[in-house]
């Protein structure tokens, strides 16, 4: 007999290219009490496929560090890296109803043709000129078995793309104005972020993505590619950014504020999700 599968299930998805700090605890701790509040499990997924920033000793300090935290979840652990056939099977997908375009322009080419302001993050890509596309219903070219160029999703220009955002409410983008064409496969044969996010989140079942709310206009992005593939759209719930006495929001750089640092400096997870509870109301 198989049991039943939970009416909520979400997921942690951090990146081991640094130590997790103070913000991805903030949000991984949200994700884990809207998962218990909805009597709901949680699946931790490994997103590793920078392969050349992603360590395993980082692997490994994340587990600790969420463990450390109070954190549970539904082993066994995803990787990424152990799922690239998945991923190439949806790129496969949307090669045959024509909805990608391999592309050789580099980012610089992308931002001094779009015009896009130098603060363009690298979480980001700015708006895919139009005049670099290849002419609409031209049949893209076979995708051959290796690398070597990148891969876009076509997005539908003009098309109005909502989602209502368990925090922030209804968040609407316009597809070819507030993004446009982006990367679903790279040319070092990886896919992108946008695609593997939408797979896993497709085929594991996730019911509610919560990440924070630097990633709204990908999830528009991952909203197109599931209904492309069939799939069905998760709820959303974006969480406010950890930022520090300037400002900035947290990077990997912020060493103090690493749960590592914290820990040893004699802060215990009570006090940090303390202080998580009284920000959160």
């Amino acid at each position: 007999m198989h049991a039943t599968r939970p009416t909520y299930r979400g997921r942690l998805a951090p990146s081991p290219t640094g130590l997790l700090h103070l913000g991805h605890a903030r949000t991984f701790w949200i994700a884990a009490r809207r998962a218990a509040t909805a009597d709901g499990e949680l699946l931790l997924r490994n997103d590793d496929l920078d392969r050349d920033r992603c360590r395993p000793e980082f692997v490994d300090a994340m587990r600790e560090d969420l463990t450390w935290l109070g954190l549970r979840w539904r082993e066994p652990m995803i990787s990424q890296s152990a799922r690239l056939s998945a991923y190439r099977a949806a790129l496969e997908r949307l090669h045959a109803a024509g909805l990608v375009f391999p592309c050789t322009r580099s980012r610089r080419d992308v931002l001094e043709a779009a015009g896009a302001p130098h603060e363009v993050g690298l979480d980001d890509e700015p708006v895919y000129p139009a005049a670099f596309r290849p002419p609409a219903g031209t049949p893209p070219p076979p995708l051959g078995t290796s690398g070597g160029v990148n891969w876009r999703f076509r997005v539908p220009d003009g098309e109005k793309i909502s989602f209502e955002d368990g925090r922030l409410g209804r968040q609407t983008a316009v597809a070819g104005r507030d993004f446009g064409d982006f990367l679903v496969w790279r040319r070092d044969d990886t896919p992108s972020y946008q695609l593997a996010c939408a797979v896993d989140d497709a085929e594991f079942g996730i019911t509610e993505v919560v990440r924070g709310e630097d990633l709204i206009r990908s999830t528009f992005r991952q909203i197109l590619l599931l209904r492309a593939l069939g799939e069905r759209e998760p709820a959303y719930f974006h969480a406010p950014l950890l930022r520090d006495h300037q400002g900035t929001r947290l990077a990997k750089r912020h060493d103090s504020l690493a749960l590592r640092a914290l820990r040893a400096a004699g802060r215990t997870p009570d006090e940090l999700i303390a202080g998580f509870a009284a920000e959160s109301t």
